[in-house]
């Protein structure tokens, strides 16, 4: 792998490839946004994709065939429409049978209340695949472990953070109401369409309807009810009982747990608190009693409530966690799965382990592991991995990192840069400050007030050899631009004090008297004072430079600022140079 060259989903041309993480985005975005137009075309304008020209003829290959081909008001043709999953259409349609007395299956339509459910009684579009949830901040804050009330937040986003939300008396409700008769697939489907869209406290009186006709319920809908208890109950204790409720149904009316059902009470779980966590792992000896394997999401459900809003600095589950990982190469099981490695890297950087850092990282790179890392998870994951370096490792171990991931693996962050300039400094290892500027300059950093004081801080601070204070003065030049050059999106870089100083201290240092001066001159024009740091280098690189009319400048502008050190730097200036008669 060329450690210079970015994710191969790019074209390889420099104004095709990212320079930094938001790039790295907004081009992929862009990229899969391309695909779902043209799929978009293909599905609004089907007439213009029927011919076949292809010899031989490879159908896969071919757009679907989205144009119903059946007319006229049967139920065969009701079938085809909801096979197409055009909602609205298979609605009115099944209005128009209901209306012409015609009788409509069971099967059928327990076919529409599918379709129904599952878009949330709105309009399908084929080119969207289930809309992948955002990872929520599901951990509530503690006092009391058990009898604890959780914040009266009103958890009405419902399981889904995007989509269509479940409408009062909407067609999935009319239908289900007005049908002749109702089997258990008919109650569970409601079930699940309710609490994928948000209406949770509906889905537990249909739950409560199934029972009362004497239906059984199936493994799927008993996992959304359980993931669905955090928004039926308040208290941490009141949510641990109602999911042991729905358990001992599963218990009651013989329905074998999945893997599905244990992810969903260990994500019930995180918002109960102490609770939660004292029965967690009690959860996973039972998924081995089963002889249920974990995936990624029960480990990371398992991680975020022994770990996350807490103050659990042990690292043995972490490393018991991860001695299982590693000798798997998962497949996708559950959506949460992709949440794994972020999730446990953010637990290594939070234990300061950087040990379980690279068995972790291991572990991501055997088999399709890292698969699960997708655009936005790829950089958090390795940002957070790259921090706890720059923490923990020695610097040489560090530069070999950096030199290897940016930017084929990750684009930094500018916490990235500042914790590497942090690592530089605590090593002594700032000469290579020149190179991590240039880098700075191409992901789109050198305006950053923060790491432009820091860099400038950290190279002014003390004196170093001509070579490296050539290089240094050099990346005060660039800087001085940025401060200089106003684009028409930009808003101007105003100089601070202390970067102003710096800048005048670097180019004193190599000895560039004009350009320092220069600096110096600026500090009247912003009302700022110089330190006397600022004031002695000017007047050292004036001394090395036989310039004493600069050192005559100097004393004059420490006199129109009123500083306290111009008696000091009089006495300097008569003492270390040569003076004429008009200049003293």
């Amino acid at each position: 792998q060329d450690p210079t060259a970015a994710h191969y989903m790019f074209q390889d041309d420099p104004f095709l490839m990212p320079r930094n993480a938001a790039n790295f985005r907004l081009f992929s975005l862009s990229k899969e946004s391309g695909r779902n137009a043209a799929k978009y075309i293909i599905k609004q304008f089907p007439q213009y994709f029927d011919k076949t020209f292809a010899e031989p003829n490879i159908p896969c290959l071919m757009p679907e065939a989205l144009t119903p081909q059946i007319e006229g008001l049967s139920e065969e043709a009701l079938k085809e429409r909801i096979h197409l999953r055009r909602v609205k259409e298979s609605v009115d349609l099944f209005d128009q049978l209901v209306q012409a007395g015609t009788p409509v299956s069971l099967e059928t339509t327990n076919s529409l209340l599918d379709l129904l459910c599952f878009y949330g009684d709105a309009e399908s579009t084929l080119e969207k695949e289930e809309e992948e949830e955002e990872k929520e901040d599901l951990e509530e804050p503690e006092v009391n472990a058990s009898e604890q009330k959780a914040p009266k937040r009103q958890l009405r986003r419902g399981l889904q953070s995007s989509g269509p939300r479940w409408k009062e008396n909407n067609s999935a409700e009319r239908i289900f109401k007005i049908m002749p008769e109702r089997n258990a697939h008919s109650y569970c489907t409601m079930i699940r369409g309710m609490v994928k869209h948000g209406a949770s406290a509906k889905a537990y009186d249909t739950y409560i309807d199934l029972l009362n006709e004497r239906h059984k319920a199936d493994v799927h809908t008993f996992n959304a009810l359980i993931a669905a208890v955090p928004y039926l109950k308040e208290r941490f204790l009141e949510r641990w009982e109602l999911a042991k409720v729905f358990l001992n149904h599963m218990t009651q009316q013989e329905v074998q747990p999945n893997l599905l059902t244990f992810n969903a009470l260990l994500k019930t779980m995180r918002r109960c608190g102490g609770v939660g966590r004292s029965m967690s792992l009690s959860v996973i000896k039972e998924m081995e009693a089963l002889d249920i394997e974990p995936s990624l999401a029960t480990y990371d459900h398992l991680l975020s409530i022994l770990y996350r809003g807490t103050d659990n600095y042990s690292s043995g589950i972490m490393s018991e966690v991860l001695n299982d990982v590693e000798k798997r190469s998962f497949t996708p099981q559950d959506p949460d799965d992709a949440n794994f490695f972020s999730t446990a890297m953010q637990v290594c950087c939070d234990l300061k382990d950087i040990k379980l850092a690279y068995q972790l990282n291991k572990a991501m790179e055997k088999g399709d592991n890292w698969k699960f890392l997708d655009v936005d998870r790829l950089n958090s994951y390795w940002s957070k991995f790259f921090s706890l370096l720059c923490m923990m490792e020695q610097i040489d171990v560090v530069l070999k990192w950096y030199k290897e991931m940016s930017p084929s693996l990750f684009y930094p962050t500018p916490k990235n840069i500042l914790d590497l300039l942090q690592a530089l400094d605590a090593a002594n290892h700032l000469e290579a400050i020149p190179s991590v500027w240039e880098d700075m300059k191409q992901l789109g950093f050198n305006r950053r007030q923060e790491l432009l004081e820091e860099m400038l801080s950290l190279m002014s601070r003390e004196q170093h050899p001509e070579e490296i204070q050539l290089e240094f003065a050099k990346c005060a030049e660039d800087i001085k631009a940025a401060h200089e050059q106003t684009g028409r999106e930009q808003a101007p870089l105003e100089w601070t004090g202390s970067a102003l100083g710096h800048v005048a201290v670097l180019f004193a240092r190599a000895g560039r008297i004009q350009d320092a001066w220069n600096m110096m001159e600026c500090f009247p024009q912003i009302n700022r004072i110089p330190t006397d740091q600022v004031m002695d280098e000017f007047l050292n690189c004036a001394k090395q430079t036989s310039c004493p009319d600069e050192a005559i400048k100097l004393v004059k502008l420490a006199a129109s600022l009123g500083l306290p050190s111009l008696q000091r730097l009089k006495s300097r200036t008569e003492k270390e140079f040569e003076l004429s008669e008009k200049q003293k």
